[in-house]
């Protein structure tokens, strides 16, 4: 069917309803019915089945593009303005084609979608490119919900159907080589700024396919971003800045979204110049800022379940590369042994995360994970390779208020027995309350304690004022 047929079938459809006569977006007031008609159920409906008919409308375009742009859409000698600019040219071209009545304002609208579903990501185009959405959550074709200031609110954009969805997500997944599918239903990818994605499909989403996008800021936050947000304070930022540059192994504990990948990024941004970094990533999205990085990815099976590298290969590849810093993602395998091992066999100053609600759990956790490995070793030594290897774990949280805060940078101290000892070198001030807003007033405050790496610090030439620990300092 020609563009031309299928707009003919989208007016003949909407010169049948009555409501195709209702105002248009840009029409001035006095040409519009009272307002009492618009807030009527009859209205409502007429409202929707204009849109619908914009729906006809825009499909047929789509298609109309797609067939005559062809290959185009997908010819890799072709930049990203040159694709940009034929498609707005041919869809230029394909509107002014048709008689159907639009506002300028509807037809600026029905451009920018369409554009937006050829080149980018459908209804996502918008909510990613708005900076103050953190995270946009697809939970069915219908229903987007984006996380704003650290709180959920759902947004009025929708996917045609669950199709249309379906298509979005095979675009970003196939980008970086993934797949979803019913042999593959569930996957992690990323966006080529970086921002995290995941995304889960039937038969195991059993209300059709959900999509979670994390997004990431374009400029990579810096640590005077982090203390201009209340994350941390002056006096525990330069303790981290010394910490990094002293090459101690550094973990990263906290929740989900509590902001560890954003507080690994801003601690690899210490690492010197001159250094060699290795990142090990499930889906690649730190950002270090340094020349000398060297970026690994994992890889999930193919499709007849071989071919899979995982982040324990990685780590073991790395450690041939000639690190001088290994800094991984995320830990939550058998890759914990791996980890250890390498701090353990001269490769300090590594940096990881790991998902635990206090530093505490965070070490039972990495108990945990290196028994995954299969290594058949008694907790004692299990423990001992884990005081040995880690100095400090920084606690990350997600507060009710929304914020993320780190609440708590802990010093691993050493063994008592069979049991891990570890001081708290800042805390978070709960006991401040909170405002009249709901947001919490507290900060970092250093307990008073002085942390005994400092000598370890100062034989690498890294020195660190006195006064970061005075007790209840600055927040």
């Amino acid at each position: 069917m020609s563009l031309t047929d299928r707009l003919a079938a989208a007016r003949s459809r909407q010169s049948a309803d009555p409501a195709a006569n209702l105002p248009r977006p840009g029409v001035p007031a006095a040409q519009a019915p009272a307002p009492s008609v618009a807030s009527t159920p009859a209205a409502n409906r007429a409202v929707r089945t204009r849109e619908d008919s914009f729906g006809d409308l825009k499909r047929a375009v789509h298609s109309q593009l797609v067939e005559s742009l062809g290959p185009k859409l997908y010819d890799a000698d072709m930049t990203q303005a040159d694709l940009e600019q034929q498609v707005r040219l041919a869809l230029q071209t394909a509107l002014a084609h048709t008689d159907q009545p639009m506002s300028s304002a509807d037809r600026t609208r029905i451009s920018q979608e369409i554009a937006d579903d050829i080149l980018g990501y459908g209804p996502l185009e918008p909510l990613l490119r708005d900076p103050d959405l953190s995270e946009v959550m697809v939970n069915s074709f219908q229903d987007i919900f984006v996380e704003r200031s650290g709180k959920l609110v759902k947004v009025p954009a929708t996917f045609a159907d669950e199709a249309h969805l379906r298509r979005t997500i095979d675009k970003i997944v196939s980008k970086i080589g993934r797949r979803v599918d019913e042999t593959s239903p569930m996957c992690d990818a990323r966006l080529p700024d970086g921002s995290r994605v995941n995304a889960i499909i039937p038969p195991l989403a059993l209300d059709g396919s959900k999509l979670t996008i994390r997004k990431f800021s374009e400029d990579p936050y810096t640590v005077e971003d982090l203390v201009r947000f209340g994350t941390l304070s002056h006096q525990s930022a330069d303790l981290l800045n010394a910490c990094v540059r002293g090459r101690l192994n550094i973990l990263v504990s906290g929740g989900t979204g509590a902001g560890k990948t954003t507080t690994l990024n801003v601690l690899s941004s210490f690492i010197p110049e001159d250094e060699r970094i290795v990142t090990i990533e499930d889906a690649a999205e730190l950002r270090l800022v340094q020349d000398h990085v060297l970026r690994l990815e994992s890889r999930p099976p193919n499709i007849e379940g071989k071919g899979a590298v995982t982040i324990r290969d990685l780590v073991k590849n790395s450690l041939r590369m000639r690190p001088d810093r290994v800094v991984v993602g995320e830990i939550r395998d058998a890759a914990a042994l791996d980890m250890l091992q390498a701090m353990n066999t001269g490769h300090d100053g590594s940096i990881s995360t790991l998902h635990a609600n206090t530093p505490r759990d965070a070490l039972s956790r990495l108990e945990t994970m290196v028994l995954m490995a299969g290594m058949d070793l008694p907790i004692r030594a299990i423990r001992e390779q884990v005081s040995s290897a880690v100095d400090l774990i920084i606690q990350q949280t997600r507060l009710k208020d929304g914020t993320r805060r780190i609440t708590a940078i802990t010093e691993i101290v050493g063994m008592e027995g069979d049991i891990i000892t570890t001081q708290d070198v800042f805390l978070f001030d709960y006991g401040a309350g909170v405002d009249e807003h709901g947001k919490f007033r507290g900060g970092l405050v250093s307990t008073g304690l002085r942390p005994r790496f400092l000598e370890r610090l100062a034989d690498h030439g890294v020195h660190v004022d006195p006064t970061v620990f005075a007790a209840g300092g600055a927040r």
